[in-house]
């Protein structure tokens, strides 16, 4: 990764997954069980493919996902949180929380319901499930 513009901690954050992309193929990957290049790029946001290309890169290089060829189809990548990339559950999950109580258009679904009942609950549930994906 480039410099950082500051040494304050949240400016070094985002500096790696501040841009609403990177967020956006983080909670494909926790939430919605996305793993591939095109199961990314086929997203309800639809990210362009050299942006795409682009955050996983440096989502890699932050060693915040892995990529490894998958074992289905060897022409084909699989990218999957390391340890420091799940660590963002709790952020990801207020950020769903804070936009489903602020954002009209944004109305819970069943997992944000279940985030309204009992945050703390459903990120033990969603780490515990993560824990058994990580590389």
């Amino acid at each position: 990764m480039e410099k950082m513009r500051s040494d304050c901690p949240i400016s070094c954050s985002l500096d790696i997954f501040g841009d609403k992309w990177s967020l956006l193929i983080i909670r494909d990957i926790m939430l919605r069980e996305k793993v591939s290049y095109s199961e990314f790029l086929n997203s309800e946001e639809k990210i362009a493919s050299n942006i795409l290309v682009n955050r996983l890169n440096v989502l890699e290089a932050e060693k915040i996902l892995i990529k490894e060829v998958s074992a289905k189809n060897k022409s084909k990548f699989i990218y999957s949180l390391t340890q420091k990339g799940a660590d963002l559950l709790p952020i990801i999950i207020e950020i769903m929380d804070w936009g489903a109580r602020y954002h009209a258009n944004s109305p819970r679904k069943e997992l944000g319901k279940k985030i309204q009942k009992d945050k703390t609950a459903v990120i033990k549930e969603l780490s515990k499930e993560l824990k058994k994906k990580i590389r």
